[in-house]
């Protein structure tokens, strides 16, 4: 079996970013069934990101499943730093098929708030075309940042990452 190698997870995981960008809007607080008032909002920024390959056990090995791990600084509407877990699968050629499930806690402030929250990321290649779900879990917001729901999108362009994060809080 052929083993991806860390450059071509980074490769599949930066090209289902750069090729997609989904229309995204936030849940309404009203939507889960959540009575308080809710303040919608829009963040938009840039971010730094470093990922490090992991060894995988010998079961994710064997299936082709690569890890790795990462740290992002973000710029903008989004102010902190995130750890990033990923595991992959794909070839990494051109017009291939693959893909990555990422966790992502973001620490931080937003809108004035501070205190963290978990983004769940999900790619898919068919065949050299991309779709990208990016999302915060559920009740996974702390501090100033609980109850915080929202979508977000990535873009690549020119080697530099942005972001643009639609987002519900609670009002305070």
């Amino acid at each position: 079996m052929r083993y991806p190698n860390p450059g071509v997870i980074a490769l599949i995981a930066l090209s289902l970013c750069v090729a997609h960008v989904a229309a995204a809007q936030a849940s309404p607080a009203q939507a889960s069934g959540n009575k308080e008032a809710a303040v919608t909002g829009h963040a938009t920024g840039t971010f730094d990101v470093k990922l490090t390959p992991q060894p995988a056990d010998e079961q994710a090995k064997a299936a082709g499943i690569g890890r790795m791990s990462g740290d992002k600084q973000w710029h903008g509407d989004l102010s902190g730093t995130s750890k990033v877990e990923m595991l992959s699968f794909g070839t990494g050629a051109k017009g291939s098929s693959g893909g990555y499930v990422a966790l992502e806690q973001f620490t931080g402030t937003l809108a004035g708030r501070s205190g963290s929250f978990v983004l769940q990321q999900s790619g898919t290649m068919t065949r050299g075309v991309p779709t990208l779900s990016i999302s915060v879990i559920p009740d996974s917001g702390t501090g100033q940042l609980a109850g915080i729901t929202g979508t977000m999108n990535i873009t690549i362009s020119d080697g530099k990452h942005s972001y643009d994060f639609n987002y519900t809080l609670p009002t305070q």
